[in-house]
């Protein structure tokens, strides 16, 4: 028996004058038809000051979108890494500290040498520096902020940013001499003395030029005479005495000193006279 063929032909011939038979099928709808279109290249100046635009209008997250453009549609180029800087500064105005960081993170590692560098390292360390929180928490943005401002002062010492960094450094440097202090107290609260006197280390070693210096001078007095070893308390009420004579912290270390007998006695081969005289000396 003859197998029948269906001839191809006659499903092909389908008319194509008028509407086709492609149009029956089309997903967007009866009459639209589907086109490619190459669209025409935005200038680069006008993205940029599209930019601009939202920034003066207070739209900092529109603004680094905006320059974010710039990138997509000029990579590689002038405008890419001027659009990227925007970018980084736009977040930051937005209160995206995050993404700040980020972008200003990535500028820095494409350009080092740019006119703007110090400028990308300065927007990294305030985005840190404004998420610091209080001394009852951790520290870790205050740490990076610090070490962003520092790397500013001695990377591009005649930048316009190191004056508000150095300010900054201290600033910092204060945060995380408040939270050593804050932690040693809660240890000394419990008699945890040597967990205590670490602390107070820290501060010495670290952050001599703060205020909390005095303080931990003299908890370094109160801790040394709970365990009984009476020549670092002598010492650290001595150096505390030499130093800031007219401070309410020596008076009460002298006061404690007395109540056990003693006085203060500085011993030069203490750490406590090392460290101090090291660093500030």
């Amino acid at each position: 028996m003859a197998v029948r063929m269906v001839p191809v032909v006659a499903l092909l011939a389908v008319p194509l004058a008028g509407c086709s038979a492609l149009d029956t099928i089309n997903p967007f709808g009866a009459g639209e038809k589907y086109e490619t279109k190459i669209l025409a290249e935005t200038p680069a100046t006008d993205i940029y000051d599209q930019g601009l635009a939202r920034l003066q209008k207070k739209d900092g997250a529109g603004a680094a979108k905006k320059f974010a453009e710039l990138d997509k549609q000029y990579p590689f180029s002038d405008w890419s890494r001027k659009g990227l800087m925007m970018q980084t500064y736009a977040n930051y105005q937005a209160g995206d500290y995050d993404t700040a960081i980020t972008t200003g993170k990535h500028f820095y590692q494409l350009y080092p040498n740019a006119p703007d560098a110090p400028y990308a390292l300065y927007l990294q360390a305030m985005s840190y520096y404004q998420q610091i929180p209080d001394v009852s928490r951790d520290q870790e943005n205050a740490a990076k902020a610090l070490d962003l401002f520092q790397q500013i002062v001695t990377k591009y010492p005649s930048s316009e940013y190191v004056d508000d960094s150095k300010y900054k450094i201290q600033v910092t440097r204060d945060q995380l001499a408040g939270k050593e202090m804050s932690t040693g107290r809660f240890y000394l609260n419990r008699r945890n003395y040597t967990a205590a006197i670490n602390r107070f280390r820290e501060v010495l070693a670290k952050y001599q030029t703060t205020r909390h210096t005095e303080e931990a001078l003299e908890r370094l007095t109160e801790a040394y005479l709970a365990l009984g070893i009476t020549g670092e308390a002598q010492t650290a009420a001595a150096v505390l005495g030499h130093n800031f004579p007219d401070s309410p912290w020596y008076k009460d270390a002298f006061a404690k000193l007395q109540a056990d007998g003693l006085e203060p006695n500085e011993d030069p081969t203490s750490w406590i006279s090392r460290t101090y005289h090291k660093v500030v000396g």
